[in-house]
């Protein structure tokens, strides 16, 4: 990788840079190669999967929600050039500045906007699959949030699979933010107001977590 991007992310599947790209300020996502897959089966996996993390960026930008606009593909070297949004915190570093008591307010206003920008991708069968607040950024200002890093996104109508995608986000608030449970039911109003199928998704996520209790008491 050129000096020119920076490396500010290395995660289990991907590195990420920030630079620019032909001038614009852009995030560089770039996929390793799994050694232990044969050769041929590991380039159709990660082009399979690069090309879907592309798809799913421009698929939340036509379902009216805010995600890196993608500049450019290329299959060959599975990277992914996409716009380096910056107009905002990211949610979990917004969410920690914030007193409980004394900010009870604008911790409301966030989950309401959270939950109405998830109805909005589940309602266009949009699965982001890594729902947590590392991968959301908040603008206060404009109360607008964005979604990033789509690396595990599909598509499905399945109630199920949208009740697992908010499963996600309510196990990830539980390990980083006090207060979940009423933060968490803010959210899941929102939701079910904004959303053409909120019940019967909000019912599998009943499900979801029932399952997920089981799996801890067995253990």
């Amino acid at each position: 990788m050129a000096s020119t991007w920076e490396l500010i992310k290395q995660g289990a599947e991907a590195k990420v840079y920030r630079g620019k790209f032909y001038g614009a300020p852009t995030i560089l996502k770039e996929r390793f190669q799994k050694k232990y897959r044969v050769p041929s089966l590991d380039k159709k996996l990660s082009s399979r999967r690069t090309s879907q993390e592309a798809r799913s960026m421009s698929r939340c930008l036509k379902l009216g929600v805010r995600a890196p606009a993608v500049y450019h593909v290329d299959l060959e070297k599975r990277h992914i050039y996409m716009e380096d949004v910056t107009s905002g915190l990211i949610l979990k570093e917004y969410l920690n500045c914030l007193d409980p008591v004394s900010h009870s307010d604008s911790l409301e206003n966030v989950m309401k906007t959270v939950g109405g920008v998830i109805a909005m991708i589940h309602d266009g069968d949009l699965i982001h699959g890594d729902l947590t607040t590392s991968n959301m950024i908040y603008n206060e200002a404009e109360s607008n949030l964005a979604l990033i890093d789509f690396g595990l996104s599909f598509v499905s109508s399945l109630a199920e699979d949208k009740g697992v995608d908010l499963y996600v986000l309510e196990r990830a608030l539980l390990s980083t933010h006090p207060d979940t449970e009423r933060l968490f039911k803010i959210l899941l109003d929102s939701y079910r107001a904004a959303s053409k199928n909120g019940d019967s998704v909000i019912a599998k996520l009943d499900e979801v977590r029932m399952r997920g209790r089981k799996r801890l008491m067995v253990g």
